[in-house]
């Protein structure tokens, strides 16, 4: 991934003559730093390449194949390929092939940091949710009260129930998510 992420940053950067030094003050990342990526010889946070998405002028999401079924049992974590990013702040990875046969939707979802002035409109939905923090710090509000989840806290909640999640620290947040229903499944029983 990290050579067609290189690639594609440096062909947009071409394509605007924008040279390395112009990218590096417009991104606070170093000249060096970026020759490399662009090579393929070192591998990007999601939170720098969202700077230079936003140098570039272009969408998070151009950056990322989008998720390709290999109808296996078995996701390898270099097979993991992005399914879905909202409003250029959350990234999820769908860990389970097949989903329209399958009851549980299991995923990974990487929360960039979010501003904690911004109002969190919280929706309710049928079904129930299973979170579990991998790295980072989540706010979860659940019926209007906030949860602040760290590295290894979970939570298992009712959807029904009105809430929302986001990222209020300068840090990515990763948490794994299993939810029921399987919005993708075909005969939804």
């Amino acid at each position: 991934m990290s050579k067609d992420v290189g690639k594609k940053i440096k062909e947009l950067r071409s394509a605007k003559k924008l040279t390395l030094k112009d990218l590096s003050e417009k991104t606070n990342l170093s000249t060096g730093f970026l020759s490399q990526l662009e090579r393929g010889l070192t591998t990007i946070a999601v939170d720098s390449l969202e700077n230079i998405s936003k140098a570039l002028e272009v969408e998070l999401s151009y950056f990322f194949v989008l998720h390709q079924n290999n109808n296996g049992d078995v996701i390898r974590s270099y097979e993991q390929t992005v399914s879905q990013i909202k409003a250029n702040e959350f990234i999820y990875f769908h860990l389970s092939n097949d989903l329209e046969n399958k009851r549980m939707l299991p995923r990974m979802v990487t929360i960039l940091p979010s501003n904690e002035d911004e109002n969190i409109e919280e929706f309710q939905h049928e079904g129930e949710e299973f979170i579990y923090v991998l790295e980072g710090i989540l706010t979860l509000y659940v019926n209007h009260q906030r949860y602040d989840l760290y590295h290894g806290d979970s939570m298992h909640l009712d959807s029904n129930f009105v809430h929302n999640w986001c990222n209020h620290t300068n840090k990515i947040t990763k948490i794994l998510v299993v939810s029921v229903p399987n919005p993708f499944r075909k005969d939804k029983k």
